[in-house]
């Protein structure tokens, strides 16, 4: 049976688990560009959920959206408390809080690697209180990276549920592009088998990057752009050569969404 996400203790009443809290400066680059490159709204508030033990991603997102104000949320307080030195109110600053967003209702919220400790269950349940307390027109975007944040993939959310899914990496530190399986978002990594939707297009993509090995010569990245290219003959794609040159693809949701039906329900 599926746990029910805890409330933590305190007045604070937030919902989730802690995290294990890794993480690394300038982990999350590939995303905050990506966020960087949204028509944000002047003065937008952003949430960085579950930060870590450190903030220093929080800081690097506020350096990366010079206009909007960010708020880091965690559920420990201790980490809170650590956070508070880097705090630089209005434009940044550091919050107890979970999955409620401490109340806040933003334009965006970022939450990296804070879902992969749930069960599928749960993260979806996660989604859907996220989104349920967004601004009208706010996005979640969720996802994993590594450890240096040379793999990472996303899914953006509204309120009407998943929208996109965005696999970014490094050209050259992947063999084939199906490496990036390991950082699929929880909602699909238990997806990738023969039958589902993700296992294709990550089936598909390999023998595009197969397809471009003539391509190689000229370095890694040259030859994910001509795979993507490809690609992008005969899937449905949302961005172009400007985002492939960065190690980026977006395909809708529903190019890999899972099989059954109804999965989700606002």
């Amino acid at each position: 049976m599926a746990r029910t996400p805890r409330l933590a203790a305190g007045r604070a009443r937030a919902l989730g688990c802690p995290t294990r809290g890794t993480t690394n400066p300038n982990r999350l680059r590939r995303v905050d560009r990506w966020l960087a490159a949204l028509p944000l709204r002047p003065d937008a508030l952003v949430v960085d959920l579950g930060y870590g033990a450190t903030p220093v991603t929080t800081v690097e997102l506020a350096h990366r959206l010079p206009s909007a104000r960010v708020v880091g949320l965690e559920i420990d307080p201790e980490r809170v408390a650590a956070a508070k030195p880097a705090a630089d109110p209005p434009r940044l600053d550091f919050r107890r809080g979970g999955f409620e967003l401490a109340g806040l209702r933003p334009d965006l919220v970022r939450a990296f690697n804070v879902l992969r400790q749930y069960t599928e269950a749960e993260a979806l349940d996660a989604w859907r209180t996220i989104v349920g307390r967004l601004a009208p027109g706010g996005l979640l975007v969720e996802g994993t990276c590594d450890e240096i944040g040379r793999r990472c993939c996303w899914v953006g959310l509204t309120e009407e549920g998943p929208r996109t899914f965005t696999l970014s990496c490094l050209p050259a530190d992947i063999d084939r592009p199906s490496d990036l399986a390991e950082r699929l978002p929880k909602a699909l990594i238990h997806r990738n088998v023969p039958g589902e939707r993700v296992h294709a297009m990550l089936s598909t993509l390999d023998s595009c990057w197969d397809n471009a090995a003539p391509f190689a010569p000229f370095g890694p990245r040259a030859r994910w752009v001509e795979a993507v290219a490809e690609f992008a003959g005969s899937w449905p794609v949302l961005d172009t050569r400007k985002r492939w040159r960065l190690g980026e693809l977006t395909v809708p949701w529903e190019t890999v969404a899972p099989a059954e039906v109804g999965r989700w329900e606002v």
